[in-house]
Parts: C-alpha cells; sequence; structure tokens
C-alpha cells in the first residue's frame, strides 16, 4: 500500500499544467554613470538621491508551447536634478508552458514567468550600480499580479478597446 501512487492509472500526470523554464538571459542592459567621477563625492549629501523606476513585461510566443518572457526593469537615481546612475536591464527566459488553459497563458506568462525571472535581475542590477562606485540598488520587491490587474484596468478604460 506504501508503493501505490495516488493517481491511479497515470492519467492524472498527463494533464496537471506544467511552466518549466527551458533557459533564462540578459537580453540588454545598460549601466550609465555621466556625472562620474563626481557624482560618487555627491554621495554623502544630507539628501538622499531620488530614485525611479519603470516594470515592463512582455511575451511572444516562440512554438506551440514555448514563450519568450521579457522583463524590462529601467531606473535612475537623480540628486538636486542631475543624474547619479541610470540603468535599462531586459532579462528573458523561455518557458514551456503545457496543459494550461489558453486563457490562462497570458496571465501565466506575465505574473508567474515574470516572478520567476525577477530575483535574477535584481542581482545584476543591485551588482552594476555596486560597481560604479555606488551602495548596491536592490529594486524592491514587485507585485506583478498587481501590475496585471492596474493594466487589464487601464485598458477597460481606453475607449474603443475590447477586453474579455
Amino acid at each position: 500500500m506504501a508503493n501505490e501512487l495516488p493517481n491511479g492509472n497515470g492519467a492524472g500526470a498527463e494533464a496537471a499544467p506544467s511552466l518549466n523554464a527551458l533557459i533564462q538571459y540578459t537580453k540588454d542592459f545598460s549601466f550609465e554613470n555621466p556625472k562620474a567621477p563626481r557624482s560618487l563625492a555627491q554621495q554623502d549629501a544630507q539628501q538622499g538621491p531620488q530614485m525611479s523606476l519603470q516594470v515592463n513585461v512582455g511575451s511572444t510566443a516562440l512554438g506551440d508551447n514555448d514563450y519568450e518572457t521579457v522583463l524590462r526593469l529601467e531606473g535612475k537615481a537623480e540628486l538636486k536634478g542631475e543624474t547619479l546612475f541610470a540603468f535599462d536591464l531586459s532579462y528573458a527566459g523561455v518557458f514551456r508552458l503545457q496543459n494550461i488553459p489558453q486563457e490562462h497563458v497570458h496571465p501565466v506568462l506575465v505574473i508567474d514567468c515574470a516572478r520567476l525571472l525577477f530575483p535574477f535581475a535584481r542581482q545584476i542590477i543591485a551588482e552594476a550600480v555596486q560597481n560604479g562606485g555606488f551602495p548596491p540598488f536592490y529594486v524592491p520587491p514587485i507585485d506583478f499580479a498587481q501590475l496585471f490587474q492596474q493594466r487589464l484596468q487601464e485598458l477597460e478604460g481606453q475607449p474603443g478597446t475590447a477586453t474579455n
């Protein structure tokens, strides 16, 4: 009895939804330190820099079950109107989705796949900022489900946009 499988004939395993990361990679990356070395001396200013961050997630079908998801993080730090540093990272992965209903494919790609890519993209940015002479900048946690919902609401509010 201890060796029995819970799915009996194995049919349940075939129909189980699965998400597999096949590969992940830096697609494009830029780090700028335009005012160095002067900007490095400004780090000790009383007022901390103003940080801005933009997050975008896109996906492209590569085949029947394979998709590329690209997480793009773009940000900069400014102090007294001058840019201390700026970065632009497109970090991507190829994912295989199996037995996922078609209506759930897009949310899985832009929420779950982006969530899997995020820690690696975050580390790349932190190390680049540190290598640029600044304390590492750790991108704060991102709620990709909330971003997806916000995007849906924006699309619903646009005239002439059809939604499912």
